[in-house]
């Protein structure tokens, strides 16, 4: 039953993602470009939405849809840390034109060429795994 509860919510995700055009590489290009504030409008409220739920969580005591309890723990807070991220992920998302969940909201849509990007972003994944003990913290 929970993996059809996940599979809902990811269609209805997808689906949210690909009428907003959130999954638009030519929204994107717009954004990287400073030309339209459509996806900073999307991405801010999608912050605002989560900074609220959270808050939210934290303070009723909120459980997951299954009854469990939503536990947050603290981030390590390495300035270093985030801007290299922030820099790779950037780059990734500028040179892909999407960042990971439009990547399969597009493969839904039927943009199979995506399949590539996805691809190389599984790779680096397990590259990252294999190197995440060498890599600064």
């Amino acid at each position: 039953m929970r993996t059809l509860s996940y599979l809902l919510i990811g269609i209805l995700f997808g689906i949210t993602m690909f009428k907003s055009e959130a999954a638009s590489w030519f929204r994107i290009y717009e954004m990287f470009h400073f030309d339209a504030f459509h996806m900073y409008g999307i991405i801010g409220s999608a912050l605002v939405l989560g900074v609220l739920s959270v808050q939210l969580i934290k303070r009723y005591n909120i459980k997951s849809f299954h009854g469990e309890e939503i536990r947050f723990q603290d981030k390590n807070r390495s300035f270093s840390r985030y801007m290299y991220g922030g820099i790779i992920f950037g780059l990734g998302w500028g040179l892909a034109g999407a960042c990971p969940g439009p990547m399969y909201t597009l493969v839904g849509a039927g943009y199979l060429p995506i399949l590539v990007v996805i691809f190389a972003a599984l790779i680096g994944t397990y590259l990252y795994g294999l190197l995440r003990e060498k890599l600064p913290h």
